[in-house]
């Protein structure tokens, strides 16, 4: 007698999705952490949404019956992960805003997919080739564009140097735990691995905020609350599970490359829902990003990298006689 099995893999295509969705959950903190940083000091408000997330995350990982991360190396991995993507970049970017105006924070930012795509060539062995480095300018490059507008408000801010530095330190601290991320891909539960990272970077951010601030300062009204879960939940808690889940099969380079339509999506959510303008800085901007994205993915996908090598078929069969 033959038996036959058939296992199906998640295409590319899908995967794509997955990075998409993250990248327009990330766009959409933007305006929820604009209106927050009125009603809470900043430090308390990003620990509050770190702790909520990995609470909501642990907590499905654990009703679902997921595997808590073992071993010394994982451990290890998600500490890297959690002071990276969770303190240091919660606190860079929540503390930026204070000094800094958004346009010159995205351009800064956004040399993240840069920094990390020179670690992956590192560490990962990742290989993209030119056309890989010509897409990660070409898309920097858009990004600039759209932020140049914003460019002269600098002149009038004496403390923009520290906003820089506070964005640099959260492109750091994301790069880092990009690559700790795309270590524990495939071998960790992804709920499991996003909420555990996220609780570990809390530890420090909420020490921080004792530290620094009075975080009974915190306006709680239904507003606060709203945009305190929409920021943790799903701005948070869904975007990094599916985030981890994306780099089980996409190499690092290809899906944070898509990071460059984060500011796209938040100009989007300003034209539909705050009345800004499209103009011909952002339209071109938004086509110099797309020409980048474009041209890192299909480097990346012409490369050979472990992974790719690893790959398993969209469907196996198997024959067994008995």
């Amino acid at each position: 007698m033959i038996r036959r099995e058939t296992v199906s893999i998640s295409r590319p295509p899908m995967v794509t999705i997955k990075v998409i969705a993250v990248m327009a959950l990330w766009s959409a903190c933007f305006p929820l952490i604009t209106v927050g940083l009125d009603l809470a000091p900043h430090i308390t408000f990003a620990a509050m949404r770190a702790l909520i997330a990995g609470v909501a995350l642990v907590g499905v990982a654990k009703t679902l019956g997921r595997p808590v991360p073992a071993g010394r190396t994982t451990w290890l991995l998600l500490i890297v992960a959690g002071v990276g993507a969770t303190t240091l970049g919660f606190l860079g970017m929540f503390h930026a805003a204070e000094y800094i105006a958004p346009g010159m924070a995205t351009v800064i930012a956004n040399t993240q997919p840069l920094l990390a795509a020179a670690l992956a060539y590192l560490v990962l062995n990742e290989r993209f080739g030119t056309a890989g480095i010509v897409g990660l300018a070409v898309g920097l490059g858009g990004i600039a564009v759209i932020a140049a507008p914003g460019f002269s408000a600098q002149q009038s801010n004496d403390h923009y140097l520290l906003g820089i530095g506070f964005v640099l330190l959260a492109a750091a601290g994301i790069t880092i735990s990009n690559v700790a991320f795309k270590y524990l891909a495939g071998t960790v539960d992804p709920l499991m691995a996003a909420g555990t990272q996220l609780l570990i970077g809390t530890i420090p951010l909420s020490l921080i905020a004792a530290l620094t601030e009075t975080p009974s300062d915190v306006t709680w009204s239904p507003t606060f609350v709203l945009i305190l879960l929409g920021l943790a939940l799903p701005g948070t808690a869904v975007a990094y599970w599916l985030w981890l889940s994306a780099l089980e099969t996409l190499p690092l380079t290809r899906a944070n490359a898509f990071s460059f339509l984060v500011p796209i999506f938040g100009l989007t959510i300003g034209i539909a829902f705050y009345g800004e303008v499209l103009t011909i800085s952002i339209a071109v901007g938004a086509s110099l990003a797309l020409i980048g994205i474009t041209l890192v993915t299909r480097a990346t996908g012409t490369e050979r990298t472990a992974l790719d090598d690893t790959a398993e078929p969209a469907a196996l069969e198997t024959t067994a006689a008995s």
